[in-house]
C-alpha cells in the first residue's frame, strides 16, 4: 500500500498551483471543472512519482486557524524531501525572500530528521526536509 494523494482545500487555486510548481517542481494536470458542483481542482504530481497533491476550491470555504497546532485535531503538516541539507537551507531562504513565512529555521529536529518549517500561500505548514 502507498498514500496515492493528498488533498487541500483552497480559495485561490491557480496561487496554490503555481506555489508548488515553482517551488516544489510539482507538475499540475488540466484544470478539472465540475460547474454544476461549482468545483475545480488540479492533481500535482512530483519528480519520485510516489504521491500527489490534489488541491481543490469551491466557494464558501472557511479558514481553519493552522496557527495554534496544539489545539486543534486534523492534518498537522505536510512534509517535502528536497534530497540534502543544502537544498533544505537554500529553498528555506528562497522562500523567505519571496516573502514567506519561515516557522522553523533548517536545523536537525529531536527525531532525527534535518528540517525547515514554511508556509505555503494558504498558511499550511510545510516541511521542507532532506
Amino acid at each position: 500500500m502507498r498514500v496515492e494523494h493528498i488533498a487541500i482545500w483552497t480559495n485561490n487555486l491557480e496561487r496554490l498551483k503555481e506555489f508548488y510548481v515553482t517551488y516544489f517542481d510539482a507538475q499540475a494536470n488540466q484544470k478539472y471543472i465540475n460547474a454544476s458542483k461549482n468545483f475545480e481542482s488540479y492533481f500535482l504530481s512530483f519528480p519520485d512519482g510516489e504521491c500527489r497533491i490534489e488541491i481543490m476550491k469551491r466557494p464558501k470555504l472557511i479558514k481553519m486557524d493552522c496557527n495554534d497546532e496544539k489545539n486543534y485535531i486534523g492534518l498537522a503538516h505536510l512534509a517535502i524531501s528536497v534530497g540534502s541539507k543544502e537544498k533544505v537551507i537554500d529553498l528555506t531562504e528562497k522562500l523567505r525572500r519571496d516573502g514567506y513565512k519561515v516557522l522553523s529555521e533548517a536545523r536537525t529536529t529531536g527525531d532525527g530528521y534535518f528540517e525547515s518549517v514554511i508556509e505555503d500561500p494558504d498558511g499550511n505548514r510545510i516541511e521542507i526536509t532532506i
